[in-house]
């Protein structure tokens, strides 16, 4: 037992390392975006051309990540998407203008796709193998890598403001990550008995990419959502803070911490809630918290109901996503391939949606966009089937 368990932590903190490199490499290049700005000569449009540039790769490797996971299995493709990812942050050291670096950036979205999957496949696979719950946690190491990769931006500009020398530093930590993974990454039973199977399979497989289950929308739909609440409340947040409820200048930031902080904190016992109460309790009343929790304090107004309110966003939405790419998986590699598409699809549009709203009347309707979203991820959710290793919780699908 005691050797199982071993098995089950090794593979854990192998699969976390793919988890934290995500988070790290997307989190060194993001935060040197004033260097780039000043370097390539850029305006504020520019720069935000280039986050959407990673996010539409992302976005659109849909079919190639599906193609690639079954071709090379989740493990391959997370260590070579990963290793792709180090060498085009080497590239972006270098970019001589601006297109190359609109180039890199997009194909950098593109790696992070294939990546993004294939970790979370490996995730669910652990959690399968083991029967236990794993993904929580795991998608926790991704705000730690990003933490990390914060505090070496940091200490590397302070030393000097050239790129090269710090994304190089950074190239050797994340090629040290992926060292730590790859010996303990999981199998691909599916994998490899790809060469046995028969046409008619293959025809099936193809049928399942072009018409996706009705499970699997719901699934995409849920995570649309999901992720919707989750890009907005980072983006939005502090304006909230600072025009809305008029909070001091020092304490508009309070709002992304809030939420950061939260979101890390129920990432790290959301396995034990999974276990407790099942993905299914976990998602629905989660979600449920997050809207309910922010409409109420939209409703209220003033600094401190809407710390409370991010903080119930926080806390709500924390194990959605782990949650829903386990039930992804669940459903096969082309299922999880485009859930994880429109989550990214969510990430990226979901900030500008708010936006538009918050444009056409105000910034409290844009933030009642999100605590609607965070409602209808549960209402989504009721018509999807999750099972947890640990929980006999099974809630079937609503025909």
């Amino acid at each position: 037992m005691l050797g199982v368990l071993d098995d089950f932590r090794r593979a854990q903190l192998a699969i976390a390392a793919l988890f934290c490199f995500l988070g790290f490499q997307y989190a060194t290049w993001a935060s040197r975006l004033p260097t780039l700005k000043s370097e390539l000569g850029l305006d504020e449009t520019q720069i935000g051309l280039l986050l959407m540039a990673c996010g539409v790769g992302a976005a659109v490797s849909f079919p190639l990540v599906t193609y690639l996971m079954r071709r090379l299995g989740s493990g391959r493709l997370a260590l070579l998407s990963g290793l792709c990812m180090v060498a085009l942050l080497l590239a972006l050291s270098a970019a001589p203008d601006y297109p190359v670096a609109l180039l890199i950036i997009c194909a950098d979205g593109v790696a992070v796709g294939c990546l993004n999957v294939a970790m979370n496949a490996q995730g669910a696979a652990l959690e399968a193998a083991y029967e236990r719950t794993a993904m929580a946690q795991l998608h926790a190491t991704f705000s730690g890598g990003s933490f990390v990769a914060a505090l070496v931006a940091s200490g590397s500009n302070a030393l000097t403001s050239a790129l090269v020398p710090h994304f190089t530093a950074a190239s050797v930590l994340l090629l040290l990550l992926l060292a730590c993974a790859r010996p303990r990454l999981l199998p691909d039973d599916e994998r490899d008995r790809q060469p046995a199977e028969t046409g008619e399979r293959e025809k099936k497989s193809r049928r399942r990419l072009t018409l996706p289950s009705r499970v699997t929308l719901w699934l995409g739909c849920a995570m649309v959502f999901g992720t919707v609440t989750e890009g907005a409340m980072n983006d939005w947040s502090a304006l909230y803070m600072k025009d809305v409820a008029h909070a001091p200048s020092q304490l508009a930031p309070m709002g992304i911490a809030v939420v950061s902080v939260t979101m890390v904190l129920a990432r790290v016992l959301g396995d034990g809630w999974r276990s407790r109460w099942g993905d299914a309790r976990v998602v629905r009343v989660g979600s449920a918290v997050a809207g309910l929790g922010l409409a109420l304090a939209l409703l209220a107004g003033g600094v401190v109901p809407a710390l409370i309110g991010f903080a119930c966003v926080g806390l709500g939405v924390a194990a959605v996503t782990p949650c829903l790419y386990v039930a992804a998986a669940a459903e096969g590699p082309n299922a999880l391939a485009l859930v994880a598409a429109t989550g990214t699809t969510g990430l990226l549009a979901g900030p500008a949606v708010i936006g538009f709203v918050a444009g056409v009347s105000s910034l409290v309707w844009g933030m009642a966009v999100v605590a609607a979203s965070a409602v209808l991820v549960s209402l989504c959710t009721t018509r999807i089937r999750f099972t947890s290793p640990d929980a006999k919780d099974v809630a079937e699908p609503v025909a």
